[in-house]
């Protein structure tokens, strides 16, 4: 399985004269003679979900009608969750070589569950996700780079193995998000700006995609992006792009796997998420656990081996070292199913109405928009 989401920054250092990397999508085309390049990630705005409304979101509704910039649809990988993503994004390798293979996996010879995206030093970052960011790369060359991203993500360890903290300005909100993003933009000749809103995403877990605050947290994210299109200077050029889409999930298509003995026979521990499980089972027990979940589960989810996943090539080339971190049988769920866990993770995580990780084209598709400088935006 290929991820469009991991091509993007080699593109981008392609464009930058930056040896040693290719440009597939094209990126260097589409930005033609940009010598500062912002990338906004919106997380959680799939293809599917891009909120196109003239009055609401004239932005949104300016790209997607062809009135702004360029806009197409591209892949991320699997599965298609925020911390797999942006380590894609920011090291152009896929989920089996940088290892961060889900938002929660166990951690080899423990019963222990690691929430990637509350990470922090344990397990050491480097020694857990070993390859370089590209990030690094456009340092290196004299790119000037600058993060502009939330204060609680300045030391997490998902910040130290993708973008780094070096040039890293704290903005607590999409007012200080748009500022500091235009700021650094304009501050040097040759530049790289990173920027990241989580506002729809939350809205769409917590109410649902097209509930009010979805449409609230949309209408921020088309002010944000109207402020940057508008700011940037003639020679740069912003790239607009997402982690997942999202779906909404009804309360008759979740199944409760703590609700279920026969679903915990011989399991040890469960992490993933909802809409991808994987299980680590007891010592001697993988066939049957196999068994009893595609029997009871077949008809809703993928259920396969560990060696099924990895021959498939659903994580590209999995590094021997990451085998162990994904689980013993692994549980894809089809069209708007869920496999929740009520008892062994929070409850609020099972109440989620929004959620992603899967293979529908709704959680893969995401957009790829990029915007010349000194635009103008009209509904």
């Amino acid at each position: 399985m290929t991820s469009d989401l991991a091509k993007i920054l080699p593109g981008v250092a392609t464009s930058f004269g930056v040896p040693g990397f290719a440009d597939p999508l094209g990126i260097t085309h589409q930005i033609a003679g940009a010598r500062r390049v912002a990338l906004l990630l919106l997380d959680g705005m799939g293809w599917h979900n891009v909120p196109a409304d003239p009055q609401r979101t004239p932005a949104f509704h300016a790209v997607m009608t062809g009135r702004l910039g360029t806009a197409r649809p591209i892949s991320t990988g699997f599965p298609s969750t925020t911390a797999t993503s942006i380590v894609s994004l920011c090291t152009g390798a896929l989920a089996g070589e940088h290892g961060i293979l889900g938002y929660t996996l166990n951690v080899p010879e423990s019963d222990r569950v690691l929430v990637h995206t509350r990470w922090t030093d344990d397990p050491d970052p480097q020694i857990w996700q070993p390859v370089p960011s590209i990030l690094d790369a456009l340092r290196a060359a004299d790119i000037a780079v600058t993060i502009v991203n939330r204060p609680d993500l300045a030391h997490s360890g998902l910040t130290q193995v993708t973008t780094g903290q070096r040039g890293y300005v704290m903005a607590p909100d999409p007012e200080a998000l748009a500022e500091g993003m235009i700021a650094a933009v304009r501050r040097e000749r040759r530049s790289f700006v990173y920027g990241y809103y989580s506002g729809m995403d939350s809205a769409a877990h917590l109410h649902g995609n097209s509930s009010a605050q979805w449409w609230k947290a949309a209408e921020t994210a088309d002010i944000l992006v109207q402020r940057l299109v508008e700011g940037l200077p003639p020679d740069a050029a912003l790239i607009i792009t997402a982690d997942h889409g999202q779906l909404d999930i009804p309360a008759s298509r979740r199944i409760d796997i703590d609700d279920d003995a026969d679903l915990c026979k011989g399991l040890r521990v469960i992490a993933g998420e909802a809409r991808v499980r994987y299980l680590y089972t007891e010592p001697g027990a993988t066939r049957d656990v196999h068994e009893r979940w595609t029997e009871k589960l077949g008809s809703v989810a993928q259920v396969l081996l560990r060696d099924q996943v990895v021959e498939r090539g659903l994580f590209g080339l999995v590094r021997d070292q990451h085998r162990a971190r994904i689980g013993d049988v692994v549980a894809i769920c089809e069209d708007d199913w869920a496999l929740v866990a009520t008892k062994r993770e929070p409850a609020a995580e099972s109440r989620l109405i929004g959620m992603h990780g899967g293979m529908t084209p709704i959680e893969k598709q995401i957009p790829l928009i990029t915007v010349a400088g000194d635009g103008t935006v009209s509904a």
